[in-house]
């Protein structure tokens, strides 16, 4: 069976046409390389090259065996290369899992960086996930980057926070809250709530009813919803009122307002998660690209009402 040194041997002499040529392309001395010719011609059991003291060519046989060498050598050579590149994590698969407010808001503008820099990389996305369920994705290997609300304290997970979001109040458009500057959780009292999925499947359900119960009471809840889409849409309805992220004023739904829950220092932190044992080599690079898009990000307080 030859082997591939013999190809690149034998591609060298027919491209060239010269056993000398060939030889210091190679790097090799002339004799041996000969040697390894004839030796391959053997193995095939035909003849490859004429020779004359004044030129070589190629036989018929010789033809079809460099076209068919030709193509196997490029193949190893383009899978080399692209293991290289993958090992050096810069072409590869990588699968993000997103919580609402992220998905429409920082989820875009990584893609697109990730896209410029990183453009080897083929990212594919699940948005609209609440934190439980990326942590148990992340844990069965279904995704390899959470962007996700704490905690995040699992054992075989690191997660470090990548930006820290201000609280608001989605609104009804004609809600009575609606033209104020700020509203405090107390204002909230008589309110009906629209929050995420809550037996521990949500943080913000979580939070939201934290926030209330340090105001003295406990929120009517009126909608429970999986996705922010829905949530924002509910309270566009007129169905109710909604504490979120202040990132989900991106989500460009007509019929809410936004006002900023006071004091600023509410907010709620927004993690960067994946397997500690993942050994992905384009991670480092791309939570590195994360870094630089969350520091360019709007500030916390930054939002829009519609």
């Amino acid at each position: 069976m030859p082997e591939l040194r013999h190809l690149r041997y034998f591609r060298a002499v027919a491209e060239e046409l010269h056993f000398g040529r060939a030889a210091e392309r190679l790097h090799m001395a002339q004799p041996p390389l000969s040697q390894q010719i004839r030796q391959l011609e053997a193995e095939v059991g035909a003849q490859l090259l004429t020779r004359t003291t004044r030129s070589v060519g190629l036989t018929r046989a010789g033809e079809a065996y460099l076209r068919r060498a030709v193509r196997i050598l490029d193949a190893v050579d383009a899978a080399g290369s692209e293991a290289r590149r993958i090992a050096d994590g810069v072409e590869g698969q990588l699968t993000i899992g997103c919580v609402g407010s992220a998905t429409y808001s920082l989820l875009p503008r990584l893609a697109r960086a990730l896209g410029e820099t990183l453009p080897g990389i083929e990212v594919s996305v699940r948005g609209e996930m609440l934190a439980p369920a990326q942590l148990s994705a992340l844990e069965a290997g279904e995704i390899d980057l959470a962007l996700l609300r704490p905690p995040a304290g699992r054992a075989g997970i690191t997660a470090v926070t990548v930006r820290r979001d201000r609280l608001l109040v989605a609104v009804p458009a004609d809600h009575r809250l609606g033209a104020r500057r700020h509203v405090r959780v107390a204002d909230l009292r008589d309110e009906t709530f629209i929050v995420h999925a809550g037996q521990g499947r949500s943080t913000m359900s979580t939070l939201v009813a934290t926030l209330c119960g340090q105001a003295g009471f406990v929120p009517a809840v009126r909608h429970e919803v999986i996705e922010t889409s829905t949530l924002v849409t509910l309270v566009a309805a007129g169905l109710g009122i909604a504490i979120v992220p202040a990132p989900t004023a991106e989500l460009a739904i007509l019929g809410v307002r936004y006002v900023p829950l006071s004091p600023a220092s509410l907010t709620v932190d927004l993690l960067a998660a994946h397997a500690t044992d993942n050994a992905l080599p384009s991670l480092p690079r791309v939570l590195e690209v994360l870094a630089a898009v969350a520091a360019s990000y709007p500030r916390s307080g930054s939002y829009t009402n519609r």
